[in-house]
């Protein structure tokens, strides 16, 4: 599967990070679109440059970059993960403003009616918020907020973030081993 990852500056990057080892690490092809705003958030929550994501994924590309092939429906990306993704990105996604790359590759992904998957990452939720969760939702897209299960009982931090993004890679389809299942209270 070849997987478009769009990272913005919400707090939640851990996750993004998380999330594009796994996607190598099971052997499938991404690539990276990254705000500029999230070129600050990565290294103070990672401690690592938007360069050295270069190590977990086949392309980088900045926001501004409109004309890259995420523009494009004829890019041949399967699915599309905003993670985290901001309430900007949100808004501007659900009421189609295609305003940088991130933004025009959701819409591209809304129009050939391929998964788009947005890892909201605020709170407390606003109004407006809600209703730009609603009008995405509507559009086709699949919220998919940033919020930790506990029942397999991580016992770091680094678990929690996992988890999650194993959780985000097995909704889209992926064969996760190893992904602890809900199987009720035994």
């Amino acid at each position: 599967m070849k997987i478009l990852v769009g990272i913005t500056g919400a707090s939640g990057s851990p996750y993004a990070l998380s999330f594009l080892k796994l996607i190598k690490r099971l052997g499938h092809e991404s690539e990276v679109i990254i705000s500029r705003a999230a070129e600050k958030v990565l290294p103070l929550e990672t401690g690592l440059s938007a360069e050295r994501l270069q190590n977990f994924t086949s392309r980088l590309y900045r926001e501004e970059d409109i004309a890259a092939p995420p523009a494009s429906g004829s890019a041949g990306y399967q699915a599309m993960v905003v993670i985290p993704c901001t309430m900007g990105t949100l808004a501007a996604i659900a009421t189609g403003l295609a305003k940088n790359l991130i933004t025009r590759a959701a819409d591209v992904m809304l129009k050939e009616r391929r998964p788009l998957i947005l890892v909201v990452r605020e709170t407390p939720l606003n109004q407006i918020h809600l209703k730009n969760m609603l009008a995405a939702a509507e559009a086709g897209a699949i919220i998919y907020p940033a919020m930790p299960a506990f029942y397999h009982r991580p016992q770091t931090l680094e678990e929690v973030v996992d988890f999650f993004a194993a959780r985000v890679a097995d909704f889209l389809g992926l064969e996760v081993e190893n992904l602890k299942r809900w199987r009720g209270l035994k």
